[in-house]
């Protein structure tokens, strides 16, 4: 019996013993782990938000620390998830000993330096995030031997050098962001090995080389993303062997040749971005075979023939942007879920097409720029309560604007300029407060001033150029008052009375405060359909600016305009426009306006352009004009300005065409010298004071006579009487006084 009783002992004794080196192993490990995050800790030189300062700390257990997990089975750290804290420091290596980590995302931080070495210790990791920091230097090719590796983001760092090729040992790689770095070269073909890849992003860097026809190898990729970089060549035929793509990403290359026929394949395809290439060919008919496509941008390249009509059978198509290519013919019926329908900027021809109006959800259309003709659907003001931009300029549309649009009226953008448009400013536009931009300039509208649009609080572009509008612009009783207007152009109507002087009362936006900068920002509407969709409102914008049309594709908000030039506008120019500190462009030329130019005008201390040409201006021209540092072009021509040019600063700078048609100006850079009227006093400076000014000119004639005669008798005292020394000592004490001074 005393066997068995000596092996049950045995085997107790052995149980106690494994279990305390499992137990001692146990902790020691959770030390390690420990000691990593702590070295991680210390390298952090910036915690806001104190996230690691109060809750690292040696008196909790790792595991309830934050941004920590532990594992249930082996109770070691096997995620660290830090992403957005608003951390800075480095990585140490150290880190390297979480043996079990399995999950690591420090990304949207501020992270910078290299990636230490002993990162490589981690055989377990599946997933790895440091997007978003300020890594510099190469990837580390030792990233390639993470064997378990299936997710590795590294977008918008500083990283630069090569893509790796050591990444091809990633067998298990499904997701690879390297996109907004400074990596170069090109795209290496051992890549191709990670055949599990399902969404790559390289976009942002300067990749270049063509794109290598095993791109067809990734047959289970849903996303393909390209843009931004400096891709040359035709797009592979075997794009067409990813069934599985989703999204598809060429654009902002140089990618030439045609759209292959065989992106027919891609059946799952839902968005296609090929724009900002050198595209050439026509769209293939074979597009309509991708029934799940919902976004198709192909703008900005070199494309030709017509439009294939088998687009609007596709029933999930939401935005179409065809802009900036030489496309013909007519426009095909839009799909009818279509929220944006756009190709402006080619060579289509026809009228809208009636079935436009049964696309309920419509937000955008953009076609200007063509050779459209016909009327304008009346049913664009039914659909405003979803329409949100409006641009049609640059056709040959004619008839008259529609006038239905409701309560509501969700418009933003509004540009229907350079066409043959007749009638009345619908009054119904101003349903549509939220209103930025309305442009119907150069056409052939016969109204009076609207002033309804005062009740417009968006309101920042007006532009009712070369129609022809007529009658005063009164006063009118308004309940906000263009207090955001930052453009308006009048010029090219029969507008008469005084200038607007509300106007500039109310102009809030121009006024800012005096020597004050202001941000600038782009006049555009992001995000204008449930897929992210950018509109720049200032595309087709003409203006006058510095003597020269001017035409704009993206407009700062910053640039402020007021011309009010070529109507028949009278009285003097108000002071008030002084106030108005922020602007840019003032052209008030070829009116009737009398009196003088304020001198208010050289608080403008933005102005860069400044036309009052072919007036009835009289006076002098303001001294204060020279504190005007940034105007780059004067025009005061034709009018009745009198007395010298002002001198120095920028009117060194202007030439004489600047001035002329004003017989009484004088001074440089025109031949007529004003002698000795430069210094006049002003007082003496009138056109019926000839007897003072005869009266001044003899008082200055008899000095000098008084003068010769007192010289010449001292000359006689000094010559006859020898050194008169009482005289040279008063001289003396004079010039040793002021020398003093």
């Amino acid at each position: 019996m005393a066997k068995p009783s000596f092996l049950l002992s045995f085997m107790f004794a052995l149980l106690f013993a494994t279990s305390g080196v499992i137990l001692s192993a146990k902790y020691s490990n959770i030390t390690n782990d420990q000691s990593a995050l702590l070295a991680l800790k210390s390298h952090i030189t910036h915690d806001p938000h104190n996230l690691l300062a109060t809750n690292w700390s040696t008196s909790t257990s790792v595991c309830n620390w934050i941004g920590v997990t532990c594992g249930s089975r082996h109770h070691r750290v096997v995620a660290l998830n830090l992403s957005s804290m608003d951390l800075t420091g480095t990585i140490p290596s150290q880190l390297g000993n979480l043996s079990f980590l399995g999950w690591l995302d420090i990304s949207h931080n501020n992270f910078h330096g290299s990636i230490s070495i002993q990162l490589a210790y981690l055989h377990r990791l599946k997933y790895l995030e440091f997007g978003s920091n300020n890594f510099d230097g190469e990837i580390p090719s030792w990233f390639g031997y993470f064997a378990k590796l299936q997710q590795l983001y590294l977008y918008v760092n500083n990283f630069d050098g090569v893509i790796p090729s050591t990444l091809g040992n990633l067998s298990k790689l499904e997701a690879l962001s390297l996109g907004e770095n400074q990596i170069s070269g090109r795209i290496p073909n051992s890549l191709f090995k990670c055949k599990e890849l399902k969404f790559l992003s390289l976009y942002s860097n300067s990749l270049e080389g063509s794109i290598p026809a095993e791109i067809g190898n990734f047959t289970l990729l849903e996303s393909l993303v390209l843009e931004s970089n400096y891709l040359k060549g035709e797009i592979p035929m075997s794009i067409g062997n990813m069934n599985f793509l989703q999204l598809l990403v060429l654009d902002t290359n140089n990618l030439t040749g045609e759209i292959p026929p065989t992106i027919g394949n891609l059946a799952s395809l839902q968005s296609l971005f090929l724009y900002h290439n050198k595209l050439t060919g026509e769209i293939p008919h074979v597009i309509g075979n991708l029934t799940s496509l919902k976004v198709l941008y192909l703008m900005d390249n070199k494309l030709t023939g017509e439009i294939p009509s088998i687009i609007g059978n596709l029933t999930f198509l939401e935005i179409i942007d065809l802009e900036n290519n030489n496309l013909t013919g007519r426009i095909p019926t839009p799909p009818p879920s279509s929220q944006w329908y756009g190709a402006p900027n080619n060579n289509l021809i026809g009228e809208i097409p009636s079935s436009i109006c049964n696309c309920t959800s419509l937000t955008g259309i953009s076609f200007y720029e063509n050779n459209l003709e016909g009327t304008i659907p009346k049913c664009i003001g039914n659909l405003s309560s979803s329409l949100m931009v409006v641009r049609l300029g640059n056709n040959n549309f004619h008839g008259q604007i529609p006038e239905n649009f409701a309560k509501g009226c969700m418009l933003k953008g509004f540009s229907i300029n350079n066409n043959e448009l007749e009638g009345s400013l619908p009054r119904s536009l101003g349903n549509c407060k939220g209103l930025n931009l309305l442009n119907v300039g150069n056409n052939n509208l016969n109204d009076t001033f609207p002033s309804w649009l005062g009740n417009l609080d968006q309101l920042q572009v007006l532009i009712l150029r070369s129609n022809r509008f007529y009658g005063q612009i009164e006063s009118f009783d308004i309940t906000v008052s263009l207090t955001k207007l930052r453009i308006i152009d009048l010029s090219h109507n029969n507008f008469s009375g005084y200038l607007p002087t509300f106007f500039f009362e109310h102009m809030h936006a121009i006024r800012g405060e005096y020597g004050k900068k202001v941000d600038p920002n782009y006049m555009r509407e992001r995000n204008i359909t449930k897929v992210a969709t950018e509109v720049n409102y200032a595309s087709g914008l003409s203006i006058t600016a510095k003597g020269l049309e001017t035409e704009f594709q993206i407009l700062l908000s910053i640039w402020t305009v007021i011309d009010l030039s070529s109507n028949r506008f009278s009285g003097e120019i108000p002071k008030i426009l002084g106030d108005l500190h922020l602007l840019i462009v003032l052209n008030l030329s070829h009116n009737c306006l009398i009196g003088p130019i304020p001198s208010s005008l050289g608080n403008l201390s933005e102005l860069e352009s400044l036309d009052l040409s072919s007036n009835k201006l009289e006076g002098r021209i303001p001294t204060e004009l020279k504190n005007l540092g940034f105007l780059e072009v004067l025009n005061l021509s034709q009018n009745n300005l009198k007395g010298p040019i002002p001198q120095g600063k920028q009117f060194d700078t202007f030439t004489s065409d600047s001035y002329m048609g004003n017989l009484d100006l004088c001074g440089l850079p025109l031949s007529k010298n004003c002698g000795t009227d430069e210094e006049t006093p002003a007082k003496f400076d009138r056109d019926d004071d000839d007897g003072d000014e005869l009266n001044w000119k003899f008082s200055i004639l008899m000095g000098y006579g008084c003068g010769l005669v007192l010289g010449m008798s001292m000359a006689y005292i000094v010559f006859t009487t020898g050194k008169p020394w009482w005289l040279i000592r008063i001289v003396e004490r004079v010039r040793q006084r002021f020398a003093k001074r």
